[in-house]
């Protein structure tokens, strides 16, 4: 089969002939339609900090997909052949502590789809039974391909109580856009986008941000305190990793109110933390994936119930053989989800 392969260390990757997987008991083996790149993915071609710490090439990599179930191993249960699924992308052990008190998304041996083991960048794709997301017949392909980034907006807004408030959210990317569309189907009052990418930044008041700003053009923290009466937001959600977005965020946000952080940070930060939580007595929450499997119900409600329309974040169509067009799409920052089509 065709696969997207990180072959060695250093940046690139190379779409090459490699054997398919075997199924083994537990297995469901899937005929990848859909599969789309995610940050991590960029991270991992273009070979940083944190990829040359956790890949072990070769690999293939890729997690994001929608497929078709074509074989299953011994003791598979829920799944059979012919299914049409989504995947979840983390792996949990099952035993832990953590996952034995309902919070496998935080299993500490977790190992994901992709970055541990062989990903989704292929023509099939091995996944335990219990990651595989059995979705109903006619669900969008290509949605379907974004369930998986979909969810972390659903978590992350899940956990910030949006309805009825004033939400800042800074970082426009992929997932952040999908947070507007989320927030304000759960009832958010007002929505304040703030991106430095004037791509993105056009992207987020077509899907629904009542006010964008770009922080380099403008004094993000004032402009918040204008809108909200000099309160500050009720919620803000962090989706951009960026010290400087953190910061402002937490200056931005009202006494009291909850600080949502899904962005991760390229390396560690400084926050002086008096001022920007403890005196306002903030609620600070992180969020790491999507709640296995709470998150997938209330996603799949989401876009079957059709108040969600991910069409509106799906901006490219490429064939796999064009994948290092969609890395340099991701780069330049000029895309929301990007597709490739095995």
């Amino acid at each position: 089969m065709k696969a997207i392969v990180k072959p060695r260390p250093g940046p690139g990757a190379e779409l090459i002939e490699v054997d398919p997987p075997k199924v083994g008991p537990g297995d469901c083996l899937i005929k990848v339609e859909r599969a789309s790149i995610c940050g991590t993915d960029y991270h991992i071609y273009r070979w940083d900090q944190w990829s040359e710490s956790r890949i072990r090439p070769p690999r293939i990599f890729g997690h994001e997909c929608a497929g078709t179930v074509v074989e299953i191993g011994e003791g598979v249960v829920g799944v059979k052949k012919g299914d049409f699924i989504s995947a979840e992308t983390h792996i949990a052990c099952g035993h832990c502590y953590f996952c034995r008190t309902g919070l496998a998304h935080i299993c500490r041996e977790v190992k994901i789809l992709g970055v541990d083991i062989d990903g989704v960048f292929a023509e099939y794709v091995r996944i335990p039974y219990q990651n595989c997301w059995v979705l109903p017949g006619g669900f969008p392909t290509d949605y379907a391909s974004v369930m998986e980034p979909f969810g972390n907006a659903v978590h992350s807004v899940t956990e910030a109580r949006v309805e009825g408030e004033n939400v800042l959210i800074t970082g426009a990317g992929p997932i952040g856009l999908m947070s507007i569309m989320v927030a304000r189907s759960y009832g958010a009052n007002r929505i304040i986008v703030a991106e430095i990418n004037d791509y993105r930044l056009e992207m987020a008041g077509k899907v629904g941000a009542d006010l964008v700003i770009n922080p380099n053009e403008e004094d993000l923290v004032a402009k918040v305190q204008s809108v909200t009466g000099g309160i500050g937001v009720d919620v803000v959600l962090e989706m951009s990793g960026a010290e400087s977005a953190i910061t402002q965020g937490l200056k931005s946000l009202r006494g009291g109110g909850r600080f949502v952080i899904l962005g991760i940070p390229k390396r560690p930060i400084t926050l002086d933390i008096s001022p920007l939580i403890v005196f306002k007595q903030a609620t600070v929450i992180g969020v790491n994936g999507r709640r296995m499997f709470d998150t997938w119900f209330r996603s799949t409600r989401l876009i079957l119930d059709l108040k969600i329309d991910l069409e509106m974040i799906i901006t490219h169509r490429l064939p796999m053989d064009r994948f290092e067009e969609g890395m340099e799409l991701m780069g330049r920052g000029e895309c929301g989800k990007i597709l490739l089509l095995p």
